[in-house]
């Protein structure tokens, strides 16, 4: 199994949000995962969600590192790590239907195989994973169920 593992320097602006989805969508290619796949539009929301987490919730550089296996057939999981100078834990909230934010971390949640969040030296790391092979269906986050994340479970409010 061989894994390709390359990564952007993020800065502390919106519109790098943009630039971090143009430049997966590029490293998406030689991976094997074609731009119509179901997991590469999967993929390239995650890091929409996670680079504007970044960049509106913490205003500090951060850094997109993407795994990615180089081969069609390999079956590793595809990797996606947003590293921040933050040290302020990512906090899921539960929108109402009015409010123009605070769904990134449900959405990551639900789309996500696995996903959590690790200190990292003075910051922080958020990661999630997605299999290449189908995945089950999950419940959502929201609703006052609780979830649980990186060995730490917290109340959906």
């Amino acid at each position: 199994m061989q894994v390709l593992q390359v990564q952007l320097e993020i800065r502390p602006d919106p519109a790098e949000v943009g630039r971090a989805r143009r430049w997966a969508r590029s490293r998406l290619a030689g991976s094997g995962i074609g731009a119509d796949e179901p997991l590469a539009e999967t993929l390239i929301l995650l890091v929409s969600e996670l680079v504007t987490n970044a960049v509106v919730h913490t205003g500090c550089p951060a850094v997109l590192r993407l795994s990615l296996p180089e081969a069609a057939q390999d079956r590793a999981p595809v990797r996606l790590e947003v590293a921040d100078r933050s040290t302020r834990a990512p906090v899921p909230r539960c929108a109402d239907g009015e409010a123009t934010g605070g769904r990134g971390l449900a959405l990551v949640d639900g789309l996500a195989d696995r996903w959590g969040w690790s200190a990292d030296g003075a910051g922080k790391r958020i990661w999630c994973e997605l299999d290449r092979a189908g995945r089950p269906e999950r419940s959502a986050v929201c609703g006052g169920g609780i979830s649980a994340y990186e060995g730490f479970a917290y109340e959906a409010v």
